[in-house]
């Protein structure tokens, strides 16, 4: 009984832990929208990225979504005993 609900925990923190790790990627790369060259009357700031969803590719993402993965078989693995 005690190993089932450490498997059970353990695939909850996998997949919490992938997607925090999924999110985060893209926010520790830098500022959203960068200073773009207005008028100096406009004074409009936007948090609208130049690229949008420049970091969230698979190549970028791989270890969270390697985590979230791993964390689901953990639990289907806990689900069978």
């Amino acid at each position: 009984m005690q190993s089932g609900v450490l498997l059970i925990w353990l695939g909850a923190l996998l997949v919490i832990a992938g997607v925090v790790q999924t999110a985060l990627q893209p926010m520790l790369r830098g500022r959203l929208s960068g200073h773009r060259g207005t008028s100096v009357g406009a004074g409009r700031e936007t948090l609208e990225p130049a690229q949008p969803a420049r970091g969230f590719s698979l190549r970028a993402n791989w270890p969270g979504l390697a985590m979230i993965g791993a964390g689901a078989a953990v639990l289907l693995l806990s689900a069978a005993f």
